[in-house]
């Protein structure tokens, strides 16, 4: 697993869940130490639910180990998934260098970004937040994908409990570009005034049956996500995937959503206040 943010974390606590020797590479200690407080929490909240024994959580936090580097990790491993910013050359980068590595399955997680300008052998393996509630998992195959690296992909999805779909590799897939175009609306909603953030996405939940409300979702997958992902469908499909300027206002703020604390909501312990 490279990169210890939020997806990452969630990948990383769902595949030591599933039974995977799991090796997290991060290349920033305060990520690492915040890292391993998250999946502190989640265990004891699995514990206290009764959906795992106090047993079954320490053995996953065994599975579990820490590497600066993508240098240090052995060649060969089952599965190697990226989940490092929405940037494509930081993606390339770090997809490259894995290649190296010799997986039998290459994966990036992004959530926009053509999986054919990724890499060769590269396939979309795109999670959903948080990974240990979402059933879902998004394989996407690029024009030459292999029908071996989705067989790999759909076999991965049943050991980790996901409900797999096949998309074709265009921007923003199925999922990101549907859900980018609602979260989007409803943020111009709150700059032109019409209610509040609690107000619109309660419409949402109540109205169309949504689990959560489209700026809620906003700051679980972070503000400055939702930026990128953005760019990314307006450069490729034009100014209706335009970023409104409260979006990109509150980047700057560094009001990320529910990892900085402040988004559209105020954030305690993970939880919306």
């Amino acid at each position: 697993m490279i990169g210890a943010g939020t997806m990452g974390i969630g990948i990383a606590y769902v595949a030591a869940g599933a039974g995977y020797r799991v090796e997290v590479v991060e290349t920033s200690p305060t990520c690492v130490d915040a890292a391993r407080e998250r999946l502190r929490v989640l265990w004891a909240g699995a514990v206290a639910r009764g959906r795992m024994s106090e047993a079954d959580a320490s053995e996953a936090g065994t599975r579990i180990a820490w590497f600066n580097a993508l240098a240090e990790v052995d060649d060969g491993p089952d599965v190697i998934v990226e989940a490092v910013p929405e940037r494509l050359d930081l993606k390339r980068a770090v997809l490259a260098e894995a290649a190296g590595k010799h997986p039998a399955l290459l994966g990036s997680n992004t959530s926009s970004i053509p999986i054919g300008s990724l890499g060769e052998r590269v396939i979309g393996l795109h999670f959903f937040n948080p990974v240990w509630v979402m059933p879902l998992l998004e394989i996407v195959v690029a024009d030459g994908t292999g029908p071996d690296l989705v067989d790999a992909a759909r076999a991965l999805a049943t050991r980790l409990g996901k409900d797999p779909i096949v998309v074709r590799d265009m921007p923003g897939f199925a999922t990101s570009r549907l859900g980018i175009a609602l979260g989007l609306e409803a943020i111009r909603m709150v700059e032109d005034g019409v209610a509040s953030a609690a107000d619109i996405d309660k419409a949402m939940m109540l109205g169309y049956r949504h689990p959560m409300g489209p700026l809620e979702l906003t700051d679980l997958v972070g503000l400055d996500v939702r930026l990128d992902i953005a760019r990314t469908l307006r450069d490729a499909y034009g100014p209706r995937f335009e970023p409104p300027a409260l979006l990109e206002s509150l980047v700057e703020q560094g009001r990320l959503g529910r990892k900085t604390g402040h988004g559209f909501y105020e954030w305690r312990d993970g939880v919306r206040q």
